[in-house]
């Protein structure tokens, strides 16, 4: 069986055929999703799904959504992570984080408004004793300097694409960092080392569906102007992808699927519920 840390399964790319979706993800292998919400009016969506395909789902406050966010929308996710304290497939407080990467979120009343709501969502977080999903994107050593003043019960590190020195400061404080399409280009050889190189149970799998799409599905920008749409990445793709990793590291798939629920079950607990 497969986990699949990092699925945005409620995503409108996939309103045409979202139950479809899942179920060929799981006759390719996948067993368990985890759906984390990028806004308060997702909370609800992503909680209903999970129930209805025996996933997982995480709330928060997407950094790309902090533009958008009330101040009272940190209230209302105090108050949905207590109504949800019993639920074993809340299993965190997530996607949070920072993004230093889209221009306008680079913008110092930005960053400043960015940096208040991670560090709100973090003190939730511990206060409701939930690890954190983690969103990464030119940031990773302010999100540490976050993690160091706000002590969570460890999580994950989406997408990780950061320096060895950054991973291994991520693993001291108990997460783990997950590697999905992007670790399937050949030029990405400075992630493809990393995911080589690292300590196994430092590794969980993701798609971040239906964004990141492996090399495979990918469409460069002449193929998209000549009409051809880009490829939707889907949680049926984990088992490629982790192919991908198996071979970097020179493991079997049923090594490598062993090692990466490990890995998820334990930097999310309740994972082991499920």
């Amino acid at each position: 069986m497969w986990i699949d840390t990092h699925c945005h399964l409620d995503a409108a790319e996939f309103d045409e055929d979202r139950d479809a979706v899942r179920q060929r993800a799981r006759e390719a292998g996948v067993g368990l999703c985890v759906i984390p919400a990028v806004e308060r009016a997702h909370w609800s969506a992503v909680q209903a799904l999970a129930h209805r395909h025996a996933d997982a789902y995480a709330l928060g406050i997407h950094p790309l959504y902090v533009p958008q966010a009330h101040e009272d929308d940190l209230q209302a996710l105090d108050d949905a992570l207590t109504a949800a304290k019993d639920d074993p497939r809340l299993v965190a407080v997530g996607e949070i984080g920072l993004d230093f990467f889209v221009p306008a979120l680079c913008e110092p009343a930005m960053r400043e408004r960015q940096w208040a709501f991670y560090m709100a969502q973090l003190k939730l977080a511990r206060k409701h004793g939930l690890p954190v999903i983690l969103h990464v994107r030119r940031s990773a050593d302010l999100l540490l300097k976050g993690l160091r003043q706000v002590a969570v019960p460890g999580g994950i590190a989406h997408a990780f694409n950061g320096s060895a020195q950054q991973a291994q400061a991520f693993i001291d404080l108990g997460f783990s960092l997950g590697f999905g399409g992007a670790m399937t280009y050949e030029r990405a050889t400075q992630l493809r080392a990393l995911a080589t190189a690292l300590p196994e149970q430092a590794l969980v799998l993701e798609t971040d569906a239906p964004d990141i799409p492996p090399h495979w599905l990918y469409q460069t920008a002449e193929q998209r102007a000549a009409g051809q749409p880009q490829g939707r990445n889907a949680p049926e793709q984990l088992p490629r992808i982790a192919q991908v990793l198996a071979d970097l590291r020179g493991l079997s798939e049923s090594a490598l699927a062993a090692i990466t629920c490990g890995n998820a079950r334990r930097c999310l607990p309740r994972l082991a519920l499920l």
